[in-house]
């Protein structure tokens, strides 16, 4: 097989946030080297979030593995994709999860690619021969983009995230919020509860948007018990402030054209933030529990609130943590402030 003729396979499965960032590596890799065949195996949520992405990367196919399938699954997809995109060149392994390195195995690859030993965790390096500096950036998408140097591919001068948007979704964000660049758009909830800030600090900041900014709350989410119940919340809360709630009432690819109507989004570390992010929205980042220098919304870090490290202190007793632990435990997002966050909203509308 040719350098020019590779055929890559990467294995991000989730979750929504990364498989958003790994977007990026895989339209830097896909520009460079458009000769090149890239699949990519990736979660059922998260390939309906990308689906269209092959109409601007044609090298690039999608693979959707259900986790409910398991071992059999991983198999039948394995084979799928040989018998579609014939042997594999270069494996990204690029999940530290147990899961994800038992699929990896199943992949025979010529190059197995991961993340350095600092990072790498669960058997991670057992799956992997080579891998990513440890200089590395410490943002998931800068250990993502290490991958670069290994493919023989400069790092592109500027960012992409090719999420495909369809016109009904977009007519759905119109009508939905006709006047754009109006609405504070407001995803309360995180997969980790933890995460999650309390329902009557958003809706303060809400208040505070709409009362001096000029702006409506918009809330988005799923229609999970505690996503409802957290809107609910945050309603009974405002009742003398206009809100518009979506919660529960849009798909993926219809959030996604609600990002581009509102004027920011306020999220704690979450799928929705780097959604906004990549689709250019700014982030307002609500980040105690987790690192916003690790996960939070790459081009909005600067106004993403960091108490990682006084919450590493005073929950672990530790002034430094290895890379990707959290510190979610009852309470550590009361560490961040009201006051602050709507400084963060003003700053973003200002800008």
């Amino acid at each position: 097989m040719s350098a020019s003729d590779q055929h890559i396979v990467l294995l991000r499965l989730s979750a929504l946030g990364d498989c958003i960032n790994a977007s990026a590596l895989v339209h830097a890799i896909a520009t460079a080297r458009p000769s090149w065949r890239i699949s990519w195996i990736l979660g059922a949520t998260e390939a309906k979030l990308l689906a269209g992405i092959d109409a601007e990367l044609p090298g690039v196919k999608l693979y959707a593995y259900r986790k409910n399938t398991g071992v059999r699954g991983m198999r039948a997809l394995v084979q799928q994709i040989q018998s579609e995109r014939g042997s594999v060149d270069v494996l990204l392994q690029l999940q530290l999860a147990l899961r994800a390195n038992l699929l990896s195995l199943l992949i025979p690859a010529a190059r197995r690619i991961g993340f350095d030993w600092q990072r790498a965790k669960e058997g991670h390096a057992l799956v992997t021969r080579e891998r990513i500096s440890a200089n590395a950036g410490p943002h998931v998408l800068d250990a993502f983009f290490g991958v670069l140097p290994l493919l023989g591919i400069a790092a592109p001068a500027t960012m992409h995230w090719p999420i495909v948007i369809p016109a009904d979704a977009h007519a759905f964000a119109k009508a939905q919020l006709p006047d754009a660049g109006r609405y504070l758009l407001i995803s309360p909830c995180s997969s980790h509860r933890l995460r999650n800030w309390r329902a009557e600090r958003y809706a303060s900041v809400a208040k505070f948007s709409f009362e001096t900014l000029g702006l409506t709350p918009v809330l988005l989410g799923s229609s999970t018990p505690i996503e409802l119940a957290m809107a609910e919340h945050i309603r009974s809360d405002l009742k003398d402030t206009p809100i518009i709630d979506l919660v529960g009432k849009d798909t993926l690819k219809q959030l996604a054209a609600l990002m581009l109507r509102g004027k920011a989004l306020l999220s704690p570390d979450s799928g929705p933030a780097h959604l906004a992010q990549a689709l250019g929205t700014p982030v307002v980042g609500l980040y105690a529990a987790t690192d916003p220098q690790r996960s939070g919304p790459y081009r909005s870090r600067q106004t993403c609130t960091n108490f990682y490290a006084q919450a590493a202190q005073q929950f672990l007793g530790k002034s430094t943590l290895r890379w990707g632990q959290r510190v979610e435990r009852e309470g550590v997002m009361d560490l961040i402030d009201v006051e602050r966050v709507c400084q963060l909203v003003r700053l973003v509308c200002d800008a």
